[in-house]
């Protein structure tokens, strides 16, 4: 049976749609395709580095997660702390997973993708939390975050920007 937060996570995408969103159903992690064998381009790049944040975030390592940034990256996370630079995002996010953040997967449920400008992309993505031995999204978890992607010097991409927003229903 699905949980209140799952429907509600559903019931966003209906929105969203509604709303002319385009919104891109993304598989779990544990149905994602190994790193080499994602789509190719830009689209497979950020599918990539989707899914090395996701193995990071169930491993619980700080530094893997934030090696998906920019040296000089910005992370927001979802109670709006300022974690700046990529040795600072490792840190903080390393704090976070041994205080605060129980053993679970990151459910992605939906993304938009869209590129500004050559080399920047803008990515919405509605995920949710799924803690460990359950099938549901954890009560409370559903979020909305945005993520600004730079193609690097060397033609790599990189998050420069992340940003982590909780969904909370208005009465």
């Amino acid at each position: 049976m699905p949980s209140q937060w799952t429907k509600l996570a559903v019931a966003a995408g209906a929105t969203l749609a509604t709303l002319g969103v385009v919104v891109l159903p993304v598989a779990s992690p544990a149905m994602s395709r190994t790193a080499d064998q994602g789509p190719p381009g830009p689209r497979g790049e950020f599918e990539r580095l989707r899914q090395r944040q996701a193995d990071a975030w169930a491993r619980q390592d700080g530094a893997a997660f934030a090696a998906t940034f920019t040296h000089d990256g910005d992370l927001v996370t979802f109670n709006g702390e300022h974690l700046r630079t990529r040795r600072g995002i490792a840190v903080g996010m390393q704090y976070y997973f041994d205080r605060y953040i129980p053993d679970s997967a990151i459910r992605y449920l939906g993304e938009r993708v869209r590129f500004p400008a050559p080399g920047l992309a803008v990515i919405v993505r509605t995920t949710c939390l799924v803690d460990a031995g359950q099938s549901d999204c954890r009560e409370g978890s559903l979020s909305v975050n945005t993520n600004v992607m730079t193609r690097q010097r060397d033609g790599r991409w990189l998050q420069e920007s992340f940003q982590n927003t909780r969904v909370d229903p208005l009465p």
